[in-house]
């Protein structure tokens, strides 16, 4: 039997490959874009990288699920990162990074229909963070 959320098993077949997704996920934002290594304090930053790819990761699943709430975290974190200076195509990004990362982790593990759910829901995603208000410029 298929399974009903295929964003959902990619992060379980994921986790059956990898026990910690931060370092492969941070390694490709920062090969793709170096200039977000300098957003991260030196002291701490693991954390702070382990921490955001969790909360990323749980409005995933929300988003792709239930939408019980846990997504609307997207909408205001894109209002804080707003506020670090992180350009929001950069912040948009952040999640393809995640598709892409788990994309090649499981190599033959992904289908064609896992391909299919991630679009649509970077689609989504990225309309969110689009649609987000924009700061008050003072």
């Amino acid at each position: 039997m298929a399974p009903t959320n295929l964003i959902e098993h990619s992060f379980e077949l994921a986790a059956e490959h990898c026990e910690d997704l931060t370092p492969l996920v941070y390694r490709r934002l920062f090969g793709a874009h170096p200039e977000a290594e300098a957003m991260f304090r030196s002291e701490g930053s693991e954390l702070v990288k382990g921490s955001m790819l969790a909360l990323a990761i749980d409005a995933i699943l929300d988003f792709a699920g239930e939408r019980s709430g846990h997504f609307r975290l997207i909408e205001c974190e894109v209002a804080s990162h707003d506020g670090y200076g992180t350009p929001r195509k950069l912040f948009g990004e952040f999640f393809g990074m995640i598709a892409d990362t788990l994309r090649e982790l499981l190599g033959s593990d992904w289908s064609p229909e896992m391909e299919q759910a991630w679009r649509g829901l970077l689609v989504e995603i990225d309309e969110v963070v689009a649609q987000s208000e924009l700061p008050i410029e003072g």
